[in-house]
């Protein structure tokens, strides 16, 4: 499993930096009638958070997590600084239960 945890952090990251970049240029094309980093990021943003959602539903299906924590961490994308946060829950849970089965399996 530690190949889908590893793609599902790298582009929680990316979605997260790239939301925080957006939410700065929705801010200065409201203040500054300036829509460059809209124009720029807001495509991409788009097209990464799809990629992240297949990425944490491949993930969610290897790891047998229930729909509400799925559903919780698909949307963890949308706010700006939560993926950050659910990237690292998801992490400390993936690699709690691959240490546990590690531990049964050697017993």
């Amino acid at each position: 499993m530690n190949p889908a945890l590893t793609r599902y952090r790298v582009i929680a990251w990316i979605v997260g930096v790239l939301l925080i970049v957006l939410t700065v240029g929705t801010v200065l094309k409201y203040t500054t009638d300036d829509e460059t980093i809209v124009a720029l990021v807001g495509p991409a943003h788009g097209f990464l958070y799809m990629v992240y959602l297949v990425l944490a539903a491949d993930l969610a299906r290897r790891a047998k997590w229930t729909i509400g924590f799925t559903v919780l961490i698909l949307l963890a994308g949308t706010v700006p600084f939560l993926s950050f946060v659910a990237e690292r829950v998801v992490t400390r849970r993936v690699q709690a239960v691959s240490a546990g089965s590690a531990v049964r399996s050697t017993v």
